[in-house]
């Protein structure tokens, strides 16, 4: 698939791609999720495509307020992730070496939001 646009300004931010990358790993994560986990599995969904959305919204805001409130609101949204990693894999629905993945990338990602939303 070529890019023969020009990019849009959030999608040339790493911790915009770090964030739709991790969108595709809870995607494959919660794919093979039993049913009995609906529940879990929507939030994590709902929660790591926050990450990206809110993302994308900061770059359209003009005042540096409004860009850290977008980013303050992915942040809290990337920790919710890890939160839920950690309960998928209390409840062995997920392995240790899967979370020990997404976590990795969320913990990219938190760290990338904590310096935009100074």
């Amino acid at each position: 698939m070529g890019m023969d646009r020009p990019l849009l300004d959030f999608e040339r931010l790493d911790v915009y791609r770090c964030a739709i990358e991790f969108l595709a790993f809870s995607v494959r994560i919660t794919a093979h999720m039993p049913r009995g986990q609906a529940d879990l599995r929507d939030q994590l969904r709902r929660a790591s495509t926050s990450i990206p959305l809110n993302i994308a919204e900061a770059s359209g805001k003009t005042g540096a307020a409004d860009r850290a409130r977008f980013h303050a609101i992915a942040r809290g949204s990337a920790l919710e992730c890890a939160a839920i990693l950690d309960v998928l894999r209390l409840l062995g629905v997920a392995a240790a070496e899967q979370v020990e993945q997404g976590k990795l990338l969320l913990s990219r990602i938190v760290a990338m939001l904590s310096k935009m939303c100074r």
